[in-house]
């Protein structure tokens, strides 16, 4: 009875180590969680995001700042409370005074993206895949949370491509911040889903290189930020502004960056028309 009980010790023990490795037992870190996305999903009326920077109390992160300076065409640069600086579509003609920590590119045109950036930037990430599949970006950097949310393009001569094109997702100080990128055709419930809630948001406006301003501006009223700045513009802004009505304000800012927090979000949404090349 003993020997028997003790083949059968064995054989567990056995079967333990084979179908259940060692490191099955240790705790693995888990992945990112978007705030975004679960406050759209708790709250899908709800004004602002609102939630807890890890290691930092609400109150805090209700008040810092993030500082956002458009630089041009499609690039904006992002200053974290952290310092970590973000820039978008980053081409390498737009270039921010000290080389950025992260910049995000989009394939669709050559002014979104340069293959030959500073070996310098830590983090180059393509709004395209390149190994076939859809760009899949979610890592953090310092105080901000980055991922993104593929889009597909118009390729030549009518065509199209799968995936080209990226909407990257900044989470940082408890905003979500959103960069539409070179974006062709209208969003459905599957890209809003993905996308979740978003504070403030970076929209191309120039008419018909990327969608019309109409289409943009349907985009625009469903994703329902609080200030929306106005990107990759030709004289076609005032067009655009004028797809909103009252529920909009708008305004043209004296300079070339704005400063925000949870706590300074406008209640109505702004359309802020920042200065830029």
């Amino acid at each position: 009875m003993l020997l028997r009980y003790l083949a059968y010790t064995m054989a567990a023990i056995w079967l333990i180590h084979t179908f259940w490795p060692e490191h099955a037992h240790a705790q693995q870190p888990s992945p990112p969680v978007s705030q975004c996305q679960a406050i759209a999903r708790a709250t899908p009326k709800a004004t602002f995001a609102s939630f807890t920077v890890p290691g930092v109390t609400p109150a805090t992160a209700a008040d810092s700042e993030v500082n956002i300076t458009y630089l041009g065409h499609s690039t904006f640069l992002i200053e974290t409370p952290g310092g970590i600086s973000i820039a978008t579509d980053y081409n390498g003609w737009f270039r921010p005074p000290a080389l950025p920590t992260v910049v995000t590119m989009n394939k669709a045109h050559s002014s979104h993206y340069t293959l030959t950036p500073d070996p310098a930037i830590r983090y180059v990430l393509h709004g395209w895949g390149d190994d076939g599949e859809p760009a899949d970006h979610d890592l953090v950097v310092g105080d901000a949370y980055i991922r993104n949310v593929t889009t597909d393009i118009r390729s030549g001569y009518g065509g199209m491509e799968h995936d080209g094109n990226s909407i990257f997702i900044f989470e940082v100080a408890g905003l979500c911040i959103g960069h539409l990128g070179h974006l062709h055709y209208e969003l459905d419930d599957s890209h809003y889903r993905q996308i979740g809630r978003l504070d403030v948001l970076m929209v191309p406006v120039d008419g018909g290189l990327t969608m019309g301003a109409e289409s943009m501006s349907r985009v625009v009223s469903r994703l329902r930020a609080a200030l929306i700045l106005p990107m990759h513009r030709p004289p076609l802004i005032n067009d655009f502004l004028a797809m909103f009505g009252d529920d909009y304000d708008k305004s043209f800012a004296t300079g070339s960056s704005v400063k925000v927090s949870l706590r300074s979000l406008p209640s109505k949404p702004l359309i802020y028309v920042l200065r830029g090349a």
